[in-house]
């Protein structure tokens, strides 16, 4: 289990970081992606399957004119190979002209609209120059050439109906119905066209001279391919490869009876036994089967477009109804991942308005809801944690009024230690009742009981100055800094005037009633001893300022002169003093660092520089003026914030 958090660690990381809002967009966009891309993938092979098609369409629809020229080119070679001066000739030419021109004009129009998707330009303006030439040039042309130029222009449009064939992807079709239309109206049936026009010209050039051999072996020759194209086509009906619901039964009837009659017609003349009276009959016979064979392509080719359009619109109805079911797929996701956005959004508003209601004293219900998933087993950790709160309501109610009663006994407690630190306080008159030193005290502290400690005590010889400051506040540090200026009076009282003796009693005597207490209390702790304008310190605290009648400042730093009270029993070895000489107007500042730690809304320190400004601007003033700025300086700094220390300051001014 470890593991496999361990594995998904990051994916989880990053999750807790986002909204549920963001959290369901990332998720559907991850499940998106894929999505979109396999419905990309889908609607690009149904478009290009359509695209396709519709190219056969196109294909189909080109064919149509090449075939109609196809047949009028037929028809104007026809008339060429009969006497010019013939009646019928002089009648029908006009007629196939303009016929030949309309079918020109038809293949243009598709030209110019087909044109760019089949690229058929540059055929399409081969064919109809060599048309124009032809046109303008055949009354002067022999027959040979001008036979050759028709020739040239079948195999023109015979060209391009092969191209269109593989432009429009006809050739490349796939599918079964399709391909034997195709090969039908691009292969099998123009070749049998353009068989059955060169026979009937042969015919009809015996009909107007005599039978010669090279007549004979051409007519052999094409009855032979007629014969092999025709027997190719009746395999294919044979072979029952068109399916009723693609072709109709009249186009497979036409194709049999079309095929029947040319097998009909290469029996009769493949001997060559006729007679010049019976060549007219082959010829409308023959006549008949190019006719036939001309209406069996136009079915064809409908036939394949009706094929082609079915197919089109298939896909086309493939593509709306893939789009129907993905909307609705996506319609549902949505309504799922709504609905479970909104399932674990009712939870959480459930716990949020619980929760709100019970940081108010308001909970007495549960929460109730359908959930069964791991939302519900959060809800009902939520109605446990609930149920307990509420069983405890009562309890803490309960131990809240026994509180009360012990707060206010505390409270008076602690009233009475608080009065009892400042009666012990040194008063104005004692402070002022000294001849050579202009003495000044201030302490205040943060809590109802604070740890900071002064003393001034006068002796037969000597005065003895003591400032202290105990780590914390409340009753244990006001207790210990009784206890200290109860020991220093009684060491004074014993006139222990060692330094060393003095602090290592005092660290003895506090240091047992601290393990007794069972407290981690300590304190920092100076004794300044003045005896004829000499000022000796010892112990160790705060720097003190010495700050010069002509304006030097001298900072002097107790840390090698004592050790901590009540940390270790004996602190000997840890005790140094130093001496000090004042003269008339000098100043000596001691003071906690309830002072240089004040703190501003900003979280700026009051700090050692200032203290040591305002100092130099009124040392000149009396001991109680020197102490009245410095605590009015430090108060316009600290401001509105908390007060977090006790404050303390003496200052001695030698007279």
């Amino acid at each position: 289990m470890k593991l496999k958090y361990r594995f998904f660690q990051p994916a989880i990381a990053f999750l807790n970081t986002l909204q549920y809002p963001q959290k369901f967009i990332l998720i559907s966009l991850v499940f998106a992606l894929p999505l979109v891309l396999m419905i990309s993938v889908i609607f690009a092979d149904i478009n290009s399957r359509i695209a396709f098609i519709q190219k056969e369409i196109y294909g189909t629809e080109y064919l149509r004119p090449l075939r109609k020229l196809r047949e009028s080119f037929s028809q104007r070679q026809l008339l060429n190979y009969r006497c010019p001066k013939n009646l019928d000739y002089d009648y029908y030419l006009p007629e196939i002209k303009v016929k030949i021109e309309e079918d020109f004009k038809i293949l243009a129009q598709t030209n110019q609209k087909l044109g760019h998707f089949l690229n058929t330009q540059t055929l399409y303006e081969e064919i109809y120059e060599d048309w124009q030439t032809f046109k303008n040039n055949c009354q002067e042309w022999s027959p040979e050439t001008y036979d050759y130029f028709y020739r040239y222009l079948l195999l023109d449009v015979n060209h391009l109906s092969s191209y269109i064939g593989d432009r429009s992807n006809l050739i490349l079709d796939s599918e079964l119905d399709t391909y034997y239309l195709v090969d039908i109206s691009l292969t099998k049936l123009p070749k049998i066209q353009i068989i059955l026009s060169k026979i009937r010209l042969i015919l009809d050039k015996i009909n107007r001279q005599n039978f010669i051999a090279e007549e004979k072996n051409e007519l052999i020759f094409f009855l032979g391919e007629l014969k092999e194209m025709n027997h190719e086509l009746a395999l294919k009906i044979a072979e029952n490869f068109y399916r009723q619901d693609s072709f109709t039964n009249k186009f497979i009837e036409e194709l049999k009876y079309s095929n029947n009659e040319i097998n009909e017609f290469i029996k009769k003349i493949y001997n060559l036994n006729f007679t010049h009276q019976s060549i007219p009959l082959y010829i409308d016979l023959l006549e008949r089967n190019l006719n036939m064979s001309f209406e069996i392509w136009d079915h064809a080719i409908n036939d394949l477009d009706i094929l082609l359009q079915k197919r089109s619109n298939k896909m086309q109805i493939q593509r709306i109804i893939i789009i129907f079911l993905i909307l609705i797929i996506i319609g549902i996701i949505i309504y799922l991942f709504m609905a479970f956005y909104m399932g674990v959004m009712q939870t959480v508003s459930a716990l949020e308005d619980a929760s709100k209601k019970m940081a108010l004293g308001k909970m007495n219900d549960t929460i109730i809801l359908d959930n069964k998933d791991e939302l519900g087993q959060v809800v009902r950790s939520f109605n446990n944690i609930a149920i307990a709160l509420i069983q405890a309501k009562d309890e803490i109610i309960r131990l809240n009024e026994q509180l009360k009663s012990e707060n206010v006994r505390m409270s008076a407690e602690l009233n009475v230690t608080r009065k009892l630190q400042y009666m012990l306080l040194p008063k104005e008159p004692e402070l002022q009742g000294f001849n050579d030193l202009d003495i000044a005290g201030f302490m205040e502290s943060a809590n109802e009981v604070g740890g900071d400690y002064y003393d001034v005590i006068s002796g037969e010889n000597s005065i003895k100055i003591a400032i202290g400051d105990v780590t914390g506040h409340g009753l244990e540090s006001g207790v210990l800094m009784i206890m200290a200026q109860t020991a220093v009076r009684t060491l004074l009282a014993n006139d222990e005037k060692d330094p060393v003796q003095f602090l290592s009693a005092l660290n003895q005597a506090i240091y047992h009633n601290l393990k007794r207490m069972n407290s981690d209390k300590n304190m920092s702790l100076a004794i300044l001893d003045y005896h004829n304008k000499k000022l000796t310190i010892t112990g160790q605290h705060e720097t003190v300022i010495v700050m010069r009648a002509h304006g030097e400042v001298e900072l002097i730093d107790t840390i090698d002169l004592g050790f901590p009270i009540g940390i270790e029993e004996n602190i000997s070895a840890f005790i140094g003093q130093f001496s000090v000489q004042l003269d008339i107007g000098d100043v000596v500042v001691l003071y906690t660092d309830g002072i240089t730690e004040s703190e501003n809304n900003n979280k700026v320190l009051y700090g050692i520089e200032r203290l040591i400004n305002v100092i130099k601007q009124e040392y000149h003033q009396t001991a109680i003026a020197i102490c009245q700025a410095v605590i009015d300086d430090v108060r316009r700094h600290i401001g509105s914030h908390t007060v977090y220390d006790d404050i303390t300051l003496v200052v001695l001014k030698q007279k």
